[in-house]
């Protein structure tokens, strides 16, 4: 009779510990309907391997972070959220918008992320979110019609001249080594700071202080080298990208049969770019092109998106265990595969590379990326105000309205003024 009661209460207490360590979760994300069915089946495998449910809050990414948003505003947002790099200053400015993950470090595998990794979803040395996937620029060429030129992929800033040459006089003209422009100036502008921080040292934007780190000087020169590049034909010229409608590069006739040759975009959009082109043109991804006496590679390398826990969790802690299993456990992994692009974890990343999970040329792209050297990026670079001050001047630069001189001193005014104004 005494070892039935004994058995009993040992059971009694094995279910009551059960049931404590059970939790009510909830997880919002936005994205589309194959992120959610993935995202869906590895929340219930999490759940059931955890003994936690977990409910899901799914949306397109139109007017989610309208609703993040009011609902950090209500104290009523999910335990666990899918959180877009950029909004890091807009959300938690000082570090203290979302529960620090270093406190949970016993129980989230932070070893399968880089201290760069680490340092980007961080604000005053606190983990405000884990990124998810790491994604950069880096530059795409248009092999075949290199080869036609009959000259070789450029491995330097100083080698697209060289290309710009060789295609006027092998190809004709409307042949171009090189593209960047975009609508709102951001392919122009991540090409000059690739080029100043190999120069300089140094990365735009300070991401601990927020402070506009390039001089008048520096900034010039970074305006004389694209102006250069327009002038020579290595890049095609704003005003001509204009005239043709600002059409997306995938979209664009004159990428699709090679007569652009060459453009500086993210390392995950290899399908998008590599599918529209014709029979025979083979894409492939090269090095960050170098400046001479370069110090670094210059790389913009940021998180495509973070994992962040509310700070309100009644329960980080379990919160956090469903954080570490949709991101470090095997099972999880494979079901959630690249849907949030390709994994930052390394763990994770070499699983779905060795399950042939990445395609060769895309999976080749990424350790370009990770490879590369450069300080890390502020997510003020992509703050909707500081794009908006310096494309504006750089396009008045570029159809020839202002000088270099004047642009760069207006550039280092006003992004001084939109950063300094973001941090009161």
């Amino acid at each position: 009779m005494k070892l039935k009661t004994t058995i009993l209460a040992t059971l009694m207490a094995a279910t009551s510990l059960t049931a404590a360590q059970a939790a009510d979760l909830r997880m919002s994300w936005w994205g589309g309907d194959s992120r959610h069915v993935a995202t869906q089946d590895a929340l219930k495998y999490c759940g059931e391997k955890l003994g936690h449910t977990i409910s899901p809050e799914f949306t397109g990414w139109d007017g989610h972070q309208e609703k993040i948003t009011t609902q950090l505003a209500g104290g009523t947002e999910a335990d666990i959220m899918q959180i877009n790099w950029p909004w890091l200053p807009l959300f938690t400015p000082r570090g203290e918008g979302f529960a620090d993950l270093n406190d949970y470090a016993d129980i989230i595998d932070l070893t399968q992320w880089t201290k760069d990794d680490l340092a980007s979803g961080s604000v005053n040395g606190h983990l405000q979110g884990l990124p998810l996937s790491t994604t950069g620029r880096l530059p795409w060429f248009n092999q075949t019609t290199f080869e036609k030129a009959g000259v070789p992929i450029p491995t330097t800033w100083d080698d697209l001249d060289t290309a710009a040459a060789a295609f006027k006089e092998k190809l004709g003209d409307g042949y171009y080594p090189y593209e960047a422009t975009g609508a709102d100036g951001l392919d122009a502008r991540l090409l000059m700071m690739a080029y100043l921080t190999q120069k300089t040292g140094k990365t735009m934007i300070d991401p601990e202080t927020g402070e506009f780190l390039y001089s008048v000087e520096e900034i010039k020169e970074g305006l004389d080298l694209y102006k250069r590049f327009q002038d020579e034909g290595a890049i095609i010229p704003w005003p001509e990208v204009a005239a043709g409608g600002n059409r997306p590069l995938h979209e664009n006739p004159a990428w699709a049969d090679g007569h652009i040759a060459g453009t500086f975009q993210w390392d995950t959009v290899y399908s998008k770019i590599n599918d529209p082109l014709q029979e025979g043109e083979v894409l492939v991804p090269t090095k960050i092109l170098l400046a001479e006496g370069a110090t670094n590679d210059g790389v913009y390398r940021k998180p495509s998106m973070l994992f962040s826990i509310s700070k309100n969790s009644k329960d980080p802690k379990a919160a956090a265990e469903v954080v570490n299993c949709l991101l470090n456990d095997s099972g999880a992994i494979e079901i959630l595969g690249t849907q949030r692009g390709i994994p930052a974890a390394k763990g994770a990343y070499e699983q779905l590379k060795a399950a042939g999970a990445i395609e060769p040329q895309l999976a080749a792209a990424h350790d370009i990326i990770l490879e590369a050297t450069g300080p890390t990026i502020s997510p003020l670079n992509e703050h909707p105000q500081f794009v908006q001050v310096f494309g504006d001047i750089l396009e008045e630069f570029a159809y020839g309205q202002i000088d270099s001189e004047t642009a760069a001193e207006e550039i280092v005014e006003g992004s001084t003024d939109v950063l300094q104004g973001l941090q009161n």
